[in-house]
Order: structure tokens, then sequence, then C-alpha cells
């Protein structure tokens, strides 16, 4: 059953005290989670996953939410928050598979890819925002197969990535990942038009008078309808985070 938390007004840093809280309930292995890339045009859907146990430290100096942070503060950050961590993964979602199955579900998959880099497995999922949709009521794993095992207990917080350390933590690396990958793909030839190096696939002015002008490319997400972007709604489906 999932269990969402009470409201709180977020502290200015992120901390460790709702980890302990759970762990002192009795999820020793206890695993942040948060996705990026939701509301893009282009591009996957990444979900990023820190696991911690009780002898976790602090987190490393300056972890917060990744918006807060500039890029090269975020990308500094990842091997810090890799050798802080017990585990971590990023897992992603392509645009043929959001196509295929829809956002919701491309989260959800894209969240089992992340987890399936952890060892050990956890014993709770610290989950950003108020949906749990990392829970598949048919336990269907990767593979479209009923999944032998139950998945781990989720619990939805929401601004976690503002309150808890390992959410922000997973946060910066599914960024930054996701980040690399928009730019690495802007660099190919037939995306170059697009600027993905600076919109990272969102509806961004200069990304939309593309669509406009050259139709989608294998990496847009061709079921949003987004030959009609163009118009003046689109521009706020989505902003670079």
């Amino acid at each position: 059953m999932t269990a969402t938390t009470s409201r709180r007004t977020p502290s200015r840093r992120p901390s460790l005290r709702v980890e302990r809280t759970l762990q002192r309930e009795g999820y020793a292995v206890l695993v942040g989670m948060d996705e990026v890339g939701r509301g893009a045009l282009a591009g996957p859907v990444s979900v990023g996953v820190v696991a911690i146990d009780p002898g976790c430290r602090s987190a490393p100096q300056g972890v917060k939410d990744s918006k807060l942070l500039a890029p090269a503060a975020r990308e500094a950050m990842v091997p810090r928050i890799r050798r802080w961590a017990l585990g971590h993964g990023v897992g992603h979602a392509w645009p043929e598979e959001i196509d295929a199955v829809g956002i919701m579900a491309a989260l959800r998959l894209a969240g089992e890819r992340a987890l399936a880099q952890l060892e050990p497995r956890p014993d709770l999922v610290l989950l950003d925002g108020n949906h749990d949709w990392l829970t598949d009521p048919g336990r269907v794993g990767l593979f479209g197969m009923l999944d032998a095992s139950p998945p781990p207990p989720v619990r939805t917080m929401v601004k976690a990535d503002l309150r808890c350390s390992s959410v922000a933590a997973a946060s910066v690396l599914a960024k930054v990942e996701r980040d690399t990958l928009m730019v690495q793909a802007a660099e190919q030839e037939e995306y170059r038009a697009f600027l993905w190096e600076q919109n990272k696939g969102y509806a961004a002015p200069e990304h939309l008078e593309a669509l406009t002008r050259l139709g989608p490319s294998t990496w847009h997400r061709r079921s949003w309808n987004i030959t009609r972007a163009a118009g003046p709604e689109a521009t706020t489906r989505g902003a670079p985070e």
C-alpha cells in the first residue's frame, strides 16, 4: 500500500531527517527516486535512484534539487554523490516506448531499469510527488511477464526533492545523464537544427520553430501531437529543468 506523507514546508536545504525516520521504522536500505524529462517534446524520460543505508553519512555539501543548481555545479556533484551513496543508477524510457505505452508506464519502465542497477534490493522507495507511478498493479516486470517477487513498497512525498537528500541526489544524477544524452544527440546532423544542446528537448521557441519547419525527428514523442507544438499552448507544456 502506497502512503503519501503529510505536506510540510520544506527546509532550506535537503537533509536525511525523513530518511532516518523511515530507517527507524525498519526500512534499512532506502532508495530516493526522481524523474526528469516528463514534459519534454523530445528525448527520453529519465529516472534517477540513490540508495542509502544507516551507515551513509550526510550527503555531500551542496546537494539539492537539480533545478536549483547550475549545470556546472550539477556535473561536479555527480562523482561526489556516487562515492557517498550505497548504490545509484539512472534508467531511461525512449521516445518510441513513450509513444507505445504512454508517459506513466514509461516512467515505470525507466524506474524499473534504474532499480535493476542496484544491489542489494531496496526495502523502500521514496518517490518525489503525490502519485505512485512506479508500482505496477499487475506486477508486470521489464519483459512483460509476471514478476515473481513483489516490488519494493513506495512512499510518495510532495517536494521530496527539496526535503530529502537521497531524492535530491537522484534528481541530480538523472538530470546530468539526460542532459548529456540530449547534447550528444544535438551533435548529429539530423538533429542539429533543434538546438537540443540549449533546450534539452523542451518546448523552447527555437525548438518549436524547427519543428514547424522540419517536422518531428525519430527522437520526438510523436504521440504528443507535437506537429501542433508551435501553437501558443505548447510553450507551457514543459520547461527546461
